[in-house]
């Protein structure tokens, strides 16, 4: 590790990291000590600057919002072609570029989240998910729903008693097999 990582952040050795220390996105002179965790601050800044909403960004580079968000945190490989269209579209640099392509090493904490809208959704799971899986499984038997096949699209929901949030997830069911 060189210079500039500092407990797995990209940290500037400069005093400030500020959106007005005058450094566009992409510019940064230490961007060869950039690693993989590391796209999140990085890409976020530049989201900033540039004011745009993940829906417009994912607009553009042409894939879905949620998975835009997940890949410019460093939790998917970009193929070349998107992380290509992000890098314009947000002025990053060809390093950051490269590291969206990479694949990630995905981890799951399992500590309760803290997060009051992660906590909610962990307690969805908490509370529902073993009859989902009861019925899911009762219709189409032994088996889990792929996170690698898998989709997941979110709307706002008009209603009178307060606007409401529809998630929809698809993933490929896979059976386990017996052998």
């Amino acid at each position: 590790r060189g210079a500039g990582v500092q407990a797995g952040r990209f940290a500037r050795p400069s005093a400030s990291y500020a959106d007005d220390d005058g450094v566009e996105p992409g510019e940064d002179e230490h961007d060869e000590y950039l690693e993989k965790r590391d796209l999140g601050d990085v890409v976020l800044r530049a989201k900033r600057l540039k004011e745009l909403s993940w829906k417009e960004i994912a607009e553009y580079i042409g894939m879905s919002p949620v998975w835009t968000h997940s890949a410019s945190l460093g939790l998917q490989a970009m193929p070349p072609s998107k992380a290509r269209l992000l890098a314009k579209l947000l002025n990053l640099t060809p390093r950051t570029e490269t590291l969206l392509t990479e694949p990630p090493t995905k981890h799951w904490d399992e500590a309760i989240p803290r997060d009051p809208f992660l906590y909610r959704l962990y307690e969805m799971m908490a509370v529902y998910g073993p009859s989902i899986k009861a019925v899911v499984q009762e219709e189409m038997g032994d088996g889990i729903i792929s996170a690698i096949d898998f989709d997941l699209h979110t709307s706002k929901v008009n209603d009178e008693n307060g606007d409401r949030v529809k998630l929809e997830m698809t993933g490929k069911f896979l059976k386990y097999k017996n052998w």
